[in-house]
């Protein structure tokens, strides 16, 4: 059953990771001929342009983007919460409801599994696959670092774990919405909708001081990563809140699915 699992979601594993090499591979070839002496000089010209809020939302009060260590530090790891967002809630939202679309829920009660033996070998093969994924980018990237130039590893390391702090609450929480539905189409949207939304709050909550009530709404505060790179620390909470969400949405999806009508 595992074997299946792993065999049918490796498809999309290999497209979202390779998104995310591609794209870091073109930074890495393409950045260092961007960054000149005249290059910099109108990067610091723009940045006093932008709002100090809009800076800090994007790290960029605390780091420059002179490196690709500093692109990477800002905007860089903004793309990997994203996709890693994505790919984790799309994966939450379809491991379990994909067999009633596809209608192959009658071949798995056929096996002599219990539907909590089918959930814990699908929840099994989306975190493998999620921390793979996670795992693959961040020797990548630390490869094409180690080439381009000096960086801090140890806050390197920090930053390359925070994507599972929100990818493992995301695919929970779309895994518990999904016991709810018999349809993915449906599921699949309003995982796409709560990514982008979070992430939005996230950016609005750095914004000022009168927004910043809203981090305490958004998953993506769990990264950390402004913490990170200005103190080259990770709040342990975060990693606790980020654990008991996690195994909180997938205790509740067992009993869920254990008492859910199969079509």
């Amino acid at each position: 059953m595992l074997k299946r699992e792993l065999k049918v979601n490796l498809k999309s594993f290999i497209i979202w990771t390779s998104i995310l090499i591609g794209m870091f591979l073109v930074v890495f070839i393409v950045y260092p001929y961007i960054i000149t002496d005249d290059s910099l000089n109108g990067l610091d010209q723009m940045m006093k342009v932008f709002p100090k809020e809009l800076l800090k939302a994007f790290n960029m009060d605390i780091t420059s983007i002179n490196t690709v260590y500093g692109w990477l530090k800002s905007e860089g790891f903004m793309f990997v919460l994203i996709i890693v967002g994505i790919y984790s809630s799309m994966l939450g939202s379809s491991i379990v409801l994909k067999e009633e679309s596809d209608k192959t829920i009658e071949y798995l009660n056929g096996l002599p599994l219990k539907r909590r033996n089918i959930m814990f070998k699908k929840i099994l093969a989306s975190i493998f696959y999620i921390t793979l994924m996670v795992v693959i980018v961040g020797i990548f990237n630390y490869i094409g670092l180690t080439i381009s130039g000096d960086f801090s590893r140890k806050q390197y390391l920090l930053l390359s774990i925070t994507p599972l702090l929100i990818g493992l609450p995301l695919f929970a929480i779309n895994l518990f919405i999904s016991t709810f539905r018999h349809k993915t189409k449906k599921v699949i949207g309003i995982s796409l909708g709560m990514v982008f939304l979070f992430y939005f709050l996230q950016i609005i909550s750095d914004l000022g001081e009168k927004t910043k009530v809203l981090r305490y709404f958004t998953i993506y505060t769990l990264a950390d990563t402004r913490n990170i790179v200005s103190k080259t620390n990770l709040n342990p909470v975060m990693i606790i809140i980020s654990l008991i969400l996690t195994l909180l949405f997938i205790g509740c999806s067992f009993v869920c699915y254990e008492k859910k009508e199969l079509v």
